[in-house]
């Protein structure tokens, strides 16, 4: 791996609805950007359960993952942001099925309403 920035983007994942990067990479580390639960065609769903939200949000997650060359047990650090505390136990539940054996470092931090309405985004640092 070279001493350049690379910049990822997953094919199962519609693409930044801004001025950024679905995640960049510099070596062996990837950085991979807030993943609301936007569909794969770029349409929006904030109406969807929470659970719904965080499984979505966490599988665009890990399809940026994927696509940067690492996998769920080489991400090192997740940040997630959750409307509602009371969702807190829905995102540890969703989390662990889709982290299975993987425990990375996290932090669960509690936010107002976000983007179009949704109640989770997620972020990662990984290693590949």
């Amino acid at each position: 791996m070279a001493d350049r920035v690379e910049r990822i983007q997953s094919p199962e994942t519609a693409p930044p609805g801004g001025h950024y990067s679905a995640a960049t990479a510099f070596g062996v580390l990837v950085f991979v950007s807030g993943q609301l639960p936007v569909l794969a065609d770029g349409t929006h769903d904030p109406a969807a359960s929470f659970e719904e939200q965080a499984r979505r949000a966490l599988g665009n997650l890990l399809a940026v993952v994927r696509a940067a060359g690492s996998s769920p047990e080489r991400v090192l650090k997740v940040t997630a942001y959750v409307v509602g505390m009371d969702n807190w136990p829905a995102f540890n539940r969703v989390f662990a099925e889709l982290f299975g054996d993987a425990r990375p470092a996290r932090a669960v931090v509690p936010v107002p309403p976000l983007h179009h309405g949704y109640l989770v985004e997620v972020e990662a640092i990984a290693a590949r």
